[in-house]
Parts: C-alpha cells; structure tokens; sequence
C-alpha cells in the first residue's frame, strides 16, 4: 500500500549568481580574458570599455559593497514591467578602483606584456620533412607516415607491427608484409632525433651509440652494457659491472658518464613547452625598501560596463506612452541582459576583491619570506588560517590558492606552494615542513654521492637538528621532492 507523508528539509542553495562567481574565482588569470570574451559575445548589454568609443559620455554600474550580500541576489522578474527602476540602468561613469586606473592594486598599462611564445616546426612535422627527403615508393612512403603519426610524445612507437599493419589495411587501404613495415621502421630510426622510433628504452639508447664513433672503445663498453647490464646498469650495481666486465672505476665511470649523455626520450627534444610559457602570474609582490608592496595583474581588472545603446532601449520604454505585449517582451529581454551583464560585472569586481584579500593575507603571514625568499623562513601555514583571518570559507581560500600565481623577486609560484603543516622541535617551537624539507635538500646535496646518506641517517641528521622525525617520514618528504633512494642517488 503507498503510504504519503510529509516532510520538511532545510537546505542551502546556491543562487546562479553565486555560482557564476565561484567559477570566476577559480578561473587563473591567462583564461579569464578568453572567459570576459565569452560573456561579451553572448551578452550584448555587456560591453569592454577597452573597445569603446572613449569619446562618448561612459555610464556604468555603480560598485557595491562586497560584503553586502545583495550582490548576489538578482531582481524578481515579472509581469508588472512599471515597477522597473530604469535609473538603475543610467548611472553616470565612475571608473572605479577594479578597472585598469586602480592606483594601489592594478598593473600600470605599460606592464602589460605578452608573453613570447616560440613558433617552430612540431616534433612530428619534423620528422615528416625527414621522410619526404628520402627516395621512397608510395607505398613505403604511406608506411612511413603511418609509423611516424603512431609515435607517442616521447618519441617511441608503442604499438605493435601487426596492429601498424591493421591500421594501414583498415584507413589507408595499403596492405603491407611486416618485413616492410619492419623495414621503414628502421628508416625512421635513422632520423633525427637520435632514438626516435625506438620501441622501448634499451633499443632508443642503442639507437644513440651505434650512430657514434664505433672506433671509440667507450662507446663499445656502452653498448656491451646497454644491450646486456641494463638491469643493473639502472639499479646502480656499479660493484657488480666492475666484475662482470673487467673494468675498474675509472673506466666503468668513463663509460656510465657516456651513456648518460644520451636522451631517455628523444621526442621531447624538439618540442615548446607551452604550458610553462602560459603562466601568467595573477599578483606581483615587489620589496620596496623593506616594505613589500601587493598590486594585482591589471587582466583581472578589465573594465567592463552597461551597453549605452540597451540603456536607451529602457529610455525609449519610459517615455512610451502605450505598452503593448511586444514591447513588454522586448522590454523583459532586455532586462535580462542587463542583469546578466550586472551580474556578471559584479562577479568580476568580487573575484578582484577575494584575490587581493586573500593574498594579502598569506603575504602578510609569511612576510619574513616574502622579504628573503628562504623557504626556512615560511611558517606552517593550512586553509584555515587565512579563511579566518579574512572571514570567508575554507573553500574560498582553497579555490584562490589552487589556480594563481605569485610574481616574487625570486621567482614566480603557485600559491597553495606557501601552505604547509606543522611540525614541532625538541623546544617546543612550531616550524613548517617546509623547512625540513629544505635541510633535507641541503643534506642530500652536500652528501658524498660515492656513500649517499640513507633515509636512517637522514632522520639522525634532522633530531641532531632538533627535528624528532621518524624514517618513514624523512622518505615520504624525499618522495616529495622527486629524490630517490640512497642506492639511486649513487655515483662512481
């Protein structure tokens, strides 16, 4: 049998408005102007000042105060079209503290700089000018091309020949002999890079010796040890080599030095990292005679404002005598997008105040960093700490901390980077991991690389120190940091 009943639930619901703001705020500053550009094409009530006519009389929204949540709620929208206020539509032109004029927090216009990014042939575009040089028939040459589009971003060809072979079958309608695959493959490891085409890592680095000096009794040491030790080779069995091929140190060093000359992954030798030259840092801290002074990358101030010509639409509405049903939806429509384009004007001027709040805040409680720039320096710091200390939610911080950038005189960082837990010293004193981890780095770089120093000795080193860390803990810190084991770490 059904049974009805009724129930009551108390639930928090984010406004779309809210919403809207949210994703600004993740949104790192190299993505926000391709964002703005999107809204502007979708909301024609939104306009870029930028791109204005600077010439004529300017009206736009008036700033509103961010702790004031009406921000965020929009106006009810409804039949009774009188009750509109169209002079909130009309304001006159204040440029305010968020546009590109803001003196204390915004880039000067002439800081505002592209970031070069290097144009050359891709690695795969390479290879293919290498191919059409090469006298072949057009079979072989579809081959070619076939190996050289299977090749993965490290240069090597993972799939196997018969799945090459299927491929050419199915979209070129090429049918090919393995032997003849077999057979361009080999072409194609003669191109450059040396070590492209290889299908694993022992045959790339063979690749590279046998296309060195063969006379050299290095290089024949080095392929003895590459195509038959590689196992110990990578492990560092350095005792075990020395026996096996009757060499002592000096020459096996001499021969382990020419091997690791050679490129583990030769297809990224011609490739752009792009991704590292689109970091665009979303605040600047400078140190101004001992004072560190905060300003805002002036693309997260973009001046936006109420389209003059939807304006005058809600003019032309006022002054109507008659109202009639399609003049009220068109009436409606507009109204629609100018609370769009208030909303989302709003959300910006927000986005720029939580940025520089909360990064004036980790600048203020890591200042002694900020001024040197030694990591010994930073104190622990979570996502607590900063929410409380501006009065907004973890979550915010975590949002702001997770997708921006800090220029510093010292280098440019992500800022989740100056987040770090606590540990406590024999005295009692709280410092941050970050400071261990930086006598760790220091310890390890000084060590000898004949005998390097094990997690064991580390941790003895870090409570001689003061630091009561355990071993398990000293190796998840080197893990961290991308430092491998003692034996790993080993040198002739």
């Amino acid at each position: 049998m059904l049974r009805q009943n009724l129930q009551q639930k108390l639930l928090q619901k984010l406004s779309p408005q809210q919403i809207q703001f949210i994703k600004l705020l993740q949104v790192p500053t190299v993505a926000l102007d391709a964002r703005i550009k999107e809204e502007l094409e979708e909301n024609p009530a939104l306009e870029d000042l930028s791109l204005a006519n600077m010439n004529e009389p300017v009206e736009q929204y008036p700033d509103k105060d961010p702790d004031d949540d009406s921000n965020f709620e929009g106006e009810e929208s409804g039949d009774d079209f009188d009750e509109f206020n169209i002079d909130d539509y009309l304001q006159e032109d204040n440029v305010n503290e968020y546009g590109s004029k803001y003196d204390q927090n915004g880039d000067d216009e002439d800081d505002r700089k592209e970031i070069p990014i290097a144009i050359q042939n891709s690695f795969y575009e390479n290879l293919q000018q290498q191919l059409d040089l090469v006298p072949l028939s057009d079979k072989d040459f579809v081959i070619g091309q076939q190996i050289i589009g299977s090749l993965d971003d490290d240069g090597y060809l993972r799939r196997s020949i018969t799945s090459l072979i299927d491929d050419l079958a199915f979209s070129q309608n090429v049918f090919a002999e393995e032997e003849e695959v077999e057979e361009m493959l080999k072409v194609i490891q003669g191109f450059e890079p040396a070590g492209v085409g290889a299908r694993d890592l022992q045959e790339c680095l063979l690749i590279q010796l046998r296309k060195k000096d063969q006379n050299n009794p290095v290089i024949h040491k080095a392929i003895e040890i590459v195509e038959n030790h590689l196992d110990e080779f990578t492990r560092k069995h350095y005792d075990k080599l020395e026996r096996i091929l009757g060499m002592d140190s000096e020459e096996l060093r001499e021969v382990v030095n020419e091997i690791l000359k050679l490129n583990p992954k030769p297809g990224d030798s011609s490739e752009v990292n792009t991704k590292q030259l689109q970091v665009i840092p979303d605040f600047h801290i400078s140190n101004n005679d001992g004072t560190l002074v905060l300003t805002l990358n002036a693309q997260n101030a973009p001046e936006l404002r109420i389209s003059r010509s939807y304006q005058e639409m809600f003019e032309h509405y006022d002054k109507a005598s008659q109202k009639d049903k399609k003049l009220k939806e068109a009436v409606q429509f507009v109204k629609q997008k100018l609370d769009s384009a208030k909303w989302f004007i709003d959300a910006i001027k927000q986005r720029q105040q939580t940025l520089l709040k909360t990064m004036n805040a980790i600048m203020h409680y890591q200042y002694d960093y900020f001024l040197t720039g030694d990591e010994r320096n930073l104190k622990p710091m979570i996502l607590k700490d900063i929410a409380d200390r501006i009065g907004m939610d973890i979550s915010t911080v975590s949002r702001v901390a997770n997708s921006k950038y800090v220029q510093t005189e010292f280098g440019t960082f992500l800022l989740k980077s100056f987040f770090s837990e606590a540990i406590q010293t024999e005295s009692g004193e709280e410092v941050s991991n970050k400071e261990v981890k930086k006598i760790l780095e220091e310890c390890i770089g000084k060590e000898d690389k004949r005998h390097p120093l094990a997690d064991e000795k580390l941790a003895e080193i870090l409570k001689e120190k003061g630091y009561n860390i355990a071993r398990r803990t000293v190796a998840k810190y080197r893990e961290a940091m991308n430092i491998p084991v003692a034996r790993l770490r080993k040198e002739l």
